[in-house]
């Protein structure tokens, strides 16, 4: 096998598939070969490993009648062995459709070929024959050959809608082939194909358009991906087809595990190729983790058994081209407004109702909060706050405590107050410095004694100190007291342990994200939900620096900065995002951080946010807070382990030992490191 190029798509994990829509002209075979080997050209030419080309394609679909003639029928033969030709020292898995009779019956087929050979005929298994369709008319259904093998020019191949095609040279890429009505059963044959290990589903179509259909076939290719774990490329025909009686949008797409990734441009008289970058390693990852998935293999196994796989080798195109994909750079956040504002308003209604349902079952109906003026705070207390107002309960119940140390800047005090003082809120401030400062005596630390000593144990004394005093606090007012720290602060270890800002009674954000949390303010500032006064100082919050301000501000009066100390949030929970959720090796993580992060006037911006803040990183920069991110994401289990309890909010989202994410705490992040540096 020969590798492709490390910049290649084929070389971390996907495979490029195209979707072909050619014009026909009715009951012209040889047309329909002519355009079917200039679209296959044009696919080669854009790395695909596999095309596949409508139903009936080189006949056409809608000549009815004349598909029994003898004249369409050996021309169609002609038609499919000059595009068997064409195929010779070329890449991709080609399937096109034709009529072929085989004993004495007439069958709709996808003749699959590649490399100059024919590699198998899958007939049609269910003829539709209701509303506009008569194929019974014609054509004999896949369960009723008494065959498994047929001739056709001249050679033996294998015959059946039973047929997993399995490329040897992209590892994962098995694909499967069913025509049109196949898919709109209520088991498609691809379904035993999928269970069996087929991976990418072609469906071969003609389908006529009507008002509404369009929208269907979406929501059945994307509905059908997702229940088969799979990639689903599905085509139709378009301009050429008769309009005697129907019309004809030449739609086609591709799909996987539930997601839309290109879409044919309807009702155009131009042809088309539509490609996109498969990821087989996720298909792969998201059926090892579904059990029930494997469960369903295991009740079926039977008939996933006796399905027959063809072997074909291939070798990836050697040629570096970008991913085409589109790859978000906050998978937590949506960049489309109206899926933002639907994610946005579900993860607050997730963390109230699971606070108020933690409460409700409690008894307790306070709340201790200590408020910095920081991003993460600022949500748990307007979760607190929106917590309050649904059980009908008056806000003074949220006791809010700011807490400054010796380095919390006058601004962030500021901010906590006006922030507290506008919502409502019981408002308090406790100065800590002389508990820390006594406790710091105790221990006879180098400050205590009037030297500039920042270490750990200084920062930790004071997120100690506060801690402790919400967990006091909560004792003497009969209240919960409510965490604040965030998942990309618990993936990082960016806390201090046990009595520090990691431990609480419950903790609304322990599964939000840093950059959610910054997009879900900004969308309740846009939102409008808020008086002008907590609006602005809300704006403000999220504009700031993060940091937890804990060491005082140098001679050149800079405070503390968290991303210039352990790198960019946005870059660390993508990195989360794609290690927990997908499982992938840190090269592959590195090498979509590049797609996503690498131009920042690629792909699209969410209108929250500010010009500024759109940044880009080069390959280098990624790699070595990526060297970072496994580093302190391995060290750091054992926080994680006895985390508080906290409502899981997102399908990438949750790191407690109870949920999504069970760790050794004593693991080491060698073999992570190692992948990145030799790939």
């Amino acid at each position: 096998m020969t590798t492709s190029q490390p910049d290649s798509p084929y070389s971390h994990g996907f495979a490029t598939i195209a979707v072909a829509v050619p014009s026909h002209r009715l009951a012209d075979p040889a047309f329909g070969a002519e355009r079917t080997i200039a679209l296959l050209q044009q696919a080669t030419e854009q790395g695909a490993a596999v095309v596949v080309f409508p139903e009936l394609g080189l006949s056409s679909y809608s000549i009815d009648d004349l598909v029994q003639q003898d004249a369409v029928l050996e021309a169609s033969l002609r038609a499919l062995e000059s595009v068997i030709v064409a195929t010779r020292s070329t890449v991709p898995l080609v399937a096109v459709g034709l009529p072929l009779v085989l004993g004495s019956a007439l069958y709709n087929c996808a003749a699959v070929i590649h490399d100059g050979e024919l590699l198998g005929v899958v007939p049609k298994s269910y003829l539709p024959n209701y509303r506009e369709f008569y194929e019974e008319r014609y054509f004999a259904s896949a369960r009723d050959a008494p065959f498994d093998t047929v001739r056709v020019l001249d050679r033996d191949v294998p015959f059946g809608n039973d047929l997993i095609f399995e490329a040897r040279g992209i590892p994962g890429l098995a694909v499967h082939v069913e025509i049109c009505e196949d898919l709109w059963v209520p088991i498609p044959p691809s379904t035993w194909a999928a269970l069996a290990g087929a991976t990418v589903l072609l469906n071969l179509s003609a389908s006529n358009i009507t008002t509404g259909k369009a929208d269907y076939r979406r929501a059945l290719s994307s509905a059908h991906s997702a229940r088969c774990v799979a990639a689903h490329a599905y085509v139709s025909a378009g301009h050429g087809e008769s309009t005697t009686d129907l019309a004809w949008d030449g739609d086609a797409l591709i799909t996987e595990n539930g997601s839309l990734l290109a879409r044919a441009e309807r009702f155009t008289e131009t042809e088309q190729v539509i490609v996109a970058d498969i990821d087989l390693d996720r298909i792969r990852q998201e059926r090892l983790r579904t059990n029930s998935f494997n469960d369903s293999v295991g009740d079926y196994a039977e008939k996933a058994r006796s399905l027959r796989r063809i072997e074909f080798h291939v070798t990836a195109p050697q040629q570096d081209t970008d991913l085409r994909r589109n790859v978000e750079r906050f998978p937590y956040v949506p960049v489309d407004a109206a899926d933002r504002d639907a994610r946005c308003r579900e993860v607050v209604n997730i963390q109230v109702q699971a606070l108020s349902t933690r409460l409700s079952t409690s008894g307790i109906n306070r709340l201790v909060i200590g408020v910095s003026g920081g991003l993460d705070s600022t949500l748990a207390l307007l979760v607190a706050v929106e917590t309050m107002d649904r059980l009908g309960l008056p806000r003074t119940n949220v006791l809010a405590y700011t807490m400054p140390g010796f380095a919390t800047g006058s601004a962030t005090k500021d901010r906590a107050h006006i922030l507290m003082k506008s919502l409502g809120v019981t408002a308090e401030e406790i100065d800590i410095r002389p508990s820390c400062l006594q406790m710091l005596e105790d221990l006879d630390h180098p400050y205590a004694r009037g030297e500039k000593v920042y270490d750990i144990t200084f920062e930790n004394v004071q997120a100690g100190e506060r801690t402790s005093h919400l967990f006091r606090l909560a004792n003497m007012h009969g209240a919960l007291v409510l965490g604040t720290g965030d998942l990309s602060e618990l993936a990082l270890g960016w806390c201090t342990y046990g009595v520090g800002d990691q431990m609480s009674h419950y903790n609304v954000n322990a599964s939000v994200p840093k950059t959610l949390i910054r997009h879900l303010i900004r969308w309740m500032v846009s939102a409008q939900n808020y008086s002008s006064v907590t609006s602005e100082v809300l704006a403000e919050i999220v504009d700031d620096v993060v940091s937890p301000e804990l060491i005082p501000a140098g001679d050149d009066g800079v405070m503390q900065d968290t991303e210039a100390s352990i790198g960019p949030y946005e870059l660390h929970d993508f990195f989360l995002y794609y290690l927990t959720r997908f499982g992938y090796r840190p090269s592959k993580v590195a090498y979509l951080a590049h797609h996503a992060w690498g131009d920042r006037t690629r792909g699209a911006w969410s209108d929250l946010m500010p010009a500024e803040h759109r940044h880009q990183y080069d390959l280098d920069t990624i790699k070595k807070w990526l060297r970072v991110f496994l580093d302190r994401f391995m060290r750091s289990q054992f926080k994680r382990t006895a985390m508080p309890n906290a409502p899981k909010v997102g399908s990438g989202g949750s790191l407690s030992p109870r949920g999504d994410w069970r760790s050794p705490s004593d693991a080491k992040a060698t073999t992570w490191l190692d992948e990145l540096d030799s790939n």
